[in-house]
C-alpha cells in the first residue's frame, strides 16, 4: 500500500474519485486509451504508471477485453454443471471468438448457464431465450426466481419488509440513544462477521470508535465473488433495506458519516436496486445531514467494482476505491486504525451488516439465543442448480448439515460425490462426511473443512475431481493480486502440475504437491492463497483412489 497514494485520494474525496472515473471510461468508450490515462493521472494527482497499473488490474478494465459484447460465467457452479460449453456455441452463432469474454460469478448458480449482456445478467439460457435475449433485447428474460426459506419462526434476514416508515422505526430509537448502547448490544449478540472469517463483529467497531480521527468510513464488502454464492446478492436486491440501516447504525457506533458500498459489476441488478432504496430514504429524510434532529449525519457512496474476485479481501478493496491496483495490505495497521484514505474504517460483508437491525429491535440476547455458543445467529445458505430445491436458506447455526442438504434443498437431481462449501478457499466434503457436520464455523472446522459463506457448489459423480482441482488452482492463479509468490506462482505451478498429468504421460509428486500447498498456506499473505490449499489437501485425502493415477508416492 502506498500512504501517499491514499492520501492523495483522500484530498479528492469519495465525489472524486479516480477508479470510478476509469471505470465509467470503459463503460462509454472502452478500455481507456492511453492519452486519457494521462489526463486522469494528472487530474488526480498520481503518476502514468498508477493510473495504468490499475487499469491493467481489472478484468472491465483491461485492453485485452476492449470490444467484447458478452461474457460468460465461468464459476464452478456452471463449470460442474457443463452448461458453459453448449451455451458457448449458442454464442458463436451471434459473435465472434474475440467478441466473447468471461466472467465470474453471476451469482446465477441455482440454474447456471449464465452470461451478462448489455449490462444485464442472464441464466438458464438455452438456443430459443438465446435469441431473444440478443436479438428482440428481451430484457425481463434477465430476472431469476430461486427458493427462499428458514427453519426459524422469528427470521433475522428473510422476513417480510413491513415499509420503510415502520421499518426505520428501529433506526430512529437507536439514534435517540449513546452508540456505547448500540455496541453493547452488538457485543451482546455475539454475531461474528458472515463473510468468511467469522471475526467479531463487536471488536472491529469497538477498535475503530475508539479512534479519534474526525473522519471515519463505513464500508460494505458487497463484492461476493465466491462461486456458489449468491446470498448477498439477495440481501441487496431483496432486502436492501436491512443492509442500509446496519451501516448506518454502524456509523453511528463509531462516529462516521460517510458509508461506502462496494458493489461487484457482476450484480447490475445489486447496483441498480441498491441505488434506488438510498432514493427511497433521502425522499423520506432519513440520509444527510442531522437526520431526524439528532445531530447524527450519514451519507451513502456506491463504488462498482471492475472485475476483481480479491476485492473481497478487505485491504484489497479499500486500495480499489482509492483507484490503485487491488493488491492486499500488510497487516497491521488494521483498517480499523488506517483503511480507507489512511482513516479509521471498518468493513463488513453484506449479510453481517444485514443482522443488525434485528439485534437493534430485539435486543442482543434475543440474537445469541439462536444458534450455538460460539456460533450465534442464523447464516444464510446458497445452494446450486444439482439440488431439486435450489435457492438461499436461512438456517439456525448449529442446525445438522444434513438436514440443510435433504430437508431443505430436497436432496440431489442426480449423484454427487462431494460438495464444496465455503468458495474456492473453503473444503470439499465428501457426501458420506455431510451426516458429522452442524452448520456453524466450529464443526466444519473440527472436522477438517471450512463454512465461509456457505455457498454449496456440488461435484457430480461423473466430474473429475482432477479437473475440478485444475480449475480451482486456475481459479487462483487468475485472480490473485501478484504481491505475495507463494500465491501468484504457486497457483500457477498448481494448475501446470495438474494440467501436464492429465493431458501427458506424467506424475505429480506427491511430496512436491504438498510442499507447495504448505508454502501457500503459510506465506500467503491473505485468505486466497492462504485459503486454497484446504480443498485440495481434503480431496487428496477424501478422493485418493480415484487421484493415485496422476501421483507418485501418493
Amino acid at each position: 500500500m502506498s500512504d501517499n497514494l491514499s492520501n492523495l485520494a483522500g484530498k479528492k474525496g469519495l465525489e472524486n474519485n479516480l477508479f470510478q472515473d476509469l471505470l465509467k471510461e470503459a463503460k462509454e468508450h472502452g478500455t481507456p486509451d492511453d492519452e486519457k490515462l494521462k489526463d486522469l493521472a494528472e487530474q488526480y494527482l498520481v503518476g502514468d504508471a498508477n493510473a495504468y497499473g490499475a487499469t491493467s488490474f481489472y478484468d472491465f478494465l483491461k485492453k485485452e477485453n476492449k470490444g467484447k459484447k458478452v461474457y460468460m460465467c465461468s464459476g464452478s457452479a456452471c463449470l460442474t454443471a457443463r452448461t458453459q460449453d453448449d451455451l458457448k456455441k449458442g454464442l458463436l452463432e451471434n459473435f465472434k471468438e474475440e467478441e466473447i469474454g468471461k466472467i465470474c460469478c453471476l451469482g446465477r448458480c441455482h440454474e447456471n448457464a449464465a452470461i451478462n449482456y448489455n449490462g444485464t445478467n442472464y441464466s438458464g439460457i438455452d438456443s430459443s431465450n438465446l435469441s431473444d435475449i440478443i436479438h428482440e433485447d428481451k430484457r425481463e428474460l434477465g430476472a431469476d426466481t430461486y427458493n427462499v426459506g428458514t427453519n426459524v419462526s422469528d427470521p433475522i434476514l428473510t422476513a417480510e419488509f413491513p415499509g420503510i416508515d415502520a421499518y426505520y422505526e428501529i433506526f430512529k430509537e437507536v439514534i435517540k440513544n449513546s452508540p456505547e448502547d448500540a455496541l453493547q448490544c452488538i457485543n451482546d449478540s455475539g454475531i461474528r462477521g458472515r463473510g468468511g472469517a467469522g471475526f467479531p463483529m463487536g471488536f472491529k467497531l469497538g477498535a475503530a470508535k475508539k479512534e479519534t480521527d474526525e473522519q471515519k468510513y463505513i464500508v460494505c464488502n458487497a463484492d461476493e465473488g465466491d462461486p456458489g454464492a449468491y446470498s448477498d446478492r439477495y440481501l441487496m436486491e431483496k432486502q436492501p433495506h436491512a443492509v442500509l440501516m446496519g451501516m448506518m447504525i454502524s456509523g453511528f457506533i463509531i462516529g462516521s458519516n460517510r458509508g461506502v458500498l462496494y458493489i461487484r459489476a457482476e450484480y447490475p441488478e445489486s447496483v441498480a436496486i441498491i441505488k434506488n432504496a438510498i432514493e427511497e430514504l433521502e425522499a423520506k429524510d432519513l440520509n444527510g445531514e442531522n437526520i431526524e434532529g439528532s445531530g447524527f449525519d450519514f451519507r451513502f457512496k456506491i463504488v462498482e467494482g471492475a472485475g476483481a474476485y480479491i476485492c473481497g479481501e478487505e485491504t484489497s478493496l479499500l486500495s480499489s476505491i482509492e483507484g490503485q491496483r487491488a493488491v492486499v495490505r500488510v497487516r497491521p495497521p488494521y483498517p480499523a486504525q488506517r483503511g480507507l484514505f489512511n482513516k479509521p474504517t471498518v468493513v463488513n460483508n453484506v449479510e453481517t451488516l444485514a443482522c443488525v437491525p434485528y439485534i437493534m429491535k430485539n435486543g442482543g440476547a434475543a440474537y445469541k439465543k439462536f444458534g450455538t455458543e460460539k456460533s450465534s445467529g442464523t447464516k444464510l445458505v446458497s445452494l446450486d442448480s444439482f439440488f431439486n430445491k435450489p435457492g438461499i436458506y436461512e438456517i439456525e447455526m448449529g442446525t445438522p448439515f444434513k438436514d440443510v442438504v435433504y430437508e431443505f434443498g430436497g436432496g440431489f437431481k442426480k449423484p454427487v460425490k462431494a460438495v464444496h462449501v465455503g468458495g474456492p478457499l473453503g473444503g470439499i466434503v465428501p457426501t458420506d462426511k455431510i451426516n458429522d457436520l452442524t452448520l456453524d464455523f466450529e464443526s466444519f472446522a473440527s472436522n477438517g473443512f471450512l463454512m465461509g459463506h456457505a455457498g454449496v457448489v456440488s461435484v457430480p459423480d461423473d466430474f473429475p475431481m482432477i479437473e475440478y482441482l485444475e480449475h480451482l488452482f486456475e481459479f487462483t492463479a487468475d485472480e490473485s493480486c501478484g504481491k505475495c509468490f507463494p500465491c501468484s506462482i504457486g497457483a500457477v505451478r498448481g494448475q501446470e502440475m495438474i494440467a501436464k498429468a492429465r493431458t501427458e504421460d506424467y506424475k505429480i509428486d506427491k511430496k512436491l504437491m504438498d510442499d507447495l500447498l504448505e508454502t501457500m498456506e503459510i506465506g500467503s499473505l491473505c485468505a486466497l492463497g492462504g485459503g486454497l490449499p484446504l480443498g485440495i489437501k481434503n480431496a487428496l485425502q477424501y478422493f485418493r483412489d480415484e487421484l493415485k493415477a496422476y501421483f507418485t508416492n501418493n
